[in-house]
């Protein structure tokens, strides 16, 4: 059997933007015989995200991510079905996902490496589980649990950058739900923000790139700001920072603004940013979900439930277009479809 696949043909550079070159599709033949504990598996839906470039650079700045290999097929989040199996939990037909998926339309994987997922906990919409009931929905959730110490009742208002992305969005939700009484997003379109604030429930929306922030986000946020949902770093994180409140906190989730410059991560404050976050004992830590598997699971259920109840909304929407600001939502590549 012969089958696509996506492989890195080069490297953009530590402070390059990503170009189609960098990328190529190739043909190469699937083996007819799967061993023992492997299954064989038809793509389905893939992810796109914005840890992907730092995967491009042949060191990655990360000890939990290793880079993408010159000639060798892509990975990352995917879906996909079970078409035969010689592994003793999984049997053909049943829909599995990892965080390590090839790029390419069939793979033989390793059993072990799979988790089954169940439908019916998205009513059927299998690409969620790479959105809001998976990776994007869990860092966003477990996120906000572990680093944002909300406490419903409270009056906490809560900052979102990146809103309109894929974390973003949910998290600035999921911010709600948990019960912070006003939610502000940071994005850089009117679209993006009347998205925000007419679709996903947002109190107010900063665009970026039109006019004052400082000014935007004092107006939008009159009680300052008790917790950050940080997406993106460098100024617009410096905006913010500047205008946190006496033991508040930073959920420290990405810094996309970031990513195409040779810097460490995460990125270190601007002295006198760095001395808002000191005298006023603002939390800064890394965070990083992989950390948090025991969380999983609940994590899942949580989001599925608030899918069910409609209390929380997934915007499926590649890659060059994230990384210079284009996308609304979750970036999800469909490779093939399947009635359910």
């Amino acid at each position: 059997m012969i089958v696509q696949r996506v492989v890195l043909n080069s490297r953009p550079g530590k402070n390059g933007n990503p170009v189609a070159e960098n990328f190529r599709i190739e043909e190469i033949p699937l083996p007819d015989n799967i061993n023992e504990g492997q299954v064989q598996v038809r793509t389905l839906y893939l992810s796109v995200d914005p840890y992907m470039r730092c995967k491009m650079n042949d060191d990655t700045g990360t000890d939990y991510l290793a880079p993408w290999q010159l000639s060798q097929v892509a990975d990352g989040g995917g879906i996909g079905v079970v078409e035969e199996s010689r592994h003793t939990n999984l049997t053909k037909g049943d829909f599995v996902t990892s965080f390590y998926w090839p790029w390419q339309t069939r793979a033989i994987l390793d059993g072990n490496s799979l988790e089954k997922v169940d439908p019916q906990l998205v009513d059927g919409h299998l690409s969620y589980f790479l959105g809001a009931i998976g990776m994007p929905g869990l860092t966003s959730l477990i996120g906000i649990q572990e680093k944002g110490h909300i406490v419903a009742g409270s009056n906490q208002t809560m900052v979102v950058s990146g809103a309109a992305g894929a974390c973003g969005s949910l998290a600035g939700q999921i911010g709600r739900l948990l019960g912070c009484s006003r939610v502000v997003g940071i994005c850089g379109t009117h679209e993006k923000c009347l998205f925000l604030t007419s679709e996903l429930g947002f109190d107010a929306a900063v665009n970026y790139k039109k006019g004052n922030v400082a000014e935007q986000l004092r107006e939008s946020c009159p009680a300052g700001v008790d917790v950050y949902f940080d997406n993106v770093g460098g100024g617009i994180s410096d905006t913010v920072i500047s205008q946190m409140n006496q033991n508040s906190h930073i959920i420290l989730c990405g810094q996309i603004s970031q990513y195409n410059k040779d810097v460490p991560y995460p990125p270190p404050l601007p002295p006198a940013v760095e001395a808002v976050q000191k005298a006023r004992n603002i939390t800064r830590e890394r965070f990083m979900v992989l950390n948090y598997k025991d969380k999983f699971e609940p994590g899942i259920l949580q989001l599925s439930q608030w899918f069910k109840e409609g209390k929380l909304f997934s915007f499926p929407a590649a890659f060059q277009s994230m990384m210079t600001g284009g996308n609304i939502g979750k970036q999800i590549v469909c490779i093939s479809e399947i009635s359910l």
